[in-house]
C-alpha cells in the first residue's frame, strides 16, 4: 500500500472508532436528541409532585421539578420541603452513573462566581464549571413554566458542592450541597401508576 492508501484507511478507522464511542455514549446515557430520559419506575428521575423521600435521617415531599437541557446533556432538579422551611433541591444528573446532590438554600450568602475559588462557610471551593441551559418547571417552583438559566458550580473536598443559579433576569441564588449515594435515598411514590 502507498502512503496515501494508508492514510486513508488510518482515517477511516479513526472516525469509525469516534462514530462507536459516541453511540456507546448515547446509549449509556440514553439521550439522543438532549431530552431527559426516563430511568425505572421509583428513581429519582422519575419523582413527581407529592412523592416523599427520605434522604440520609430526614423525609421531604416533592413540592416541584424543574427539567433542564443544555445541548445533549439534561439533569433534574426536585425541589424538596420538609418541615424546616429551608429551601432543599435533589438534582439529578443521569449518565454513565447517577449523580445526586442535595442542594440547601444559602438566601443570605454574599458570594457571587466568576472567582477560580470561593471560601463559604469554612470551606473553600473550586470552580468546575459554568454555563446556560433551557429550563421546564412543574408544581411549586416560584418560576415561570419555561425559561433560562445561566450557572457556575463549583466543587471543595468530600462531596461538597456550591452552585450559582440565575433563571431569567433575576439575581444568584446560591445553594451548597453534598454529594449522595444512590443508597442514601428512599423514595415513596405517591401513585402506583405512572
Amino acid at each position: 500500500m502507498d502512503a496515501l492508501t494508508t492514510w486513508l484507511v488510518a482515517a477511516v478507522v479513526v472516525l469509525a472508532v469516534v462514530a462507536i464511542l459516541v453511540r456507546a455514549r448515547r446509549r449509556a446515557t440514553g439521550r439522543t436528541d438532549g431530552q431527559a430520559t426516563a430511568s425505572p419506575r421509583g428513581g429519582p428521575l422519575r419523582l413527581a409532585l407529592h412523592d416523599r423521600v427520605r434522604i440520609r435521617d430526614r423525609e421531604y415531599a416533592v413540592s416541584g421539578t424543574i427539567r433542564l437541557v443544555e445541548g445533549d446533556w439534561s439533569w433534574v432538579q426536585h425541589l424538596l420541603d420538609d418541615d424546616s422551611g429551608t429551601h432543599h433541591r435533589l438534582s439529578v444528573e443521569d449518565g454513565p452513573e447517577v449523580e445526586l446532590v442535595l442542594w440547601t438554600a444559602e438566601p443570605g450568602a454574599t458570594v457571587t462566581p466568576g472567582a477560580p475559588t470561593i471560601a463559604l462557610g469554612g470551606r473553600r471551593y473550586t470552580w468546575t464549571e459554568t454555563g446556560q441551559a433551557r429550563y421546564t418547571a412543574t408544581g411549586e417552583t416560584g418560576l415561570p413554566s419555561a425559561g433560562t438559566v445561566r450557572y457556575h458550580d463549583y466543587q471543595g473536598g468530600g462531596g461538597a458542592r456550591l452552585s450559582f443559579e440565575a433563571y431569567g433576569e433575576e439575581g444568584w441564588r446560591v445553594a451548597r450541597g453534598d454529594l449522595l449515594d444512590p443508597a442514601d435515598l428512599t423514595i415513596r411514590p405517591t401513585t402506583e401508576d405512572r
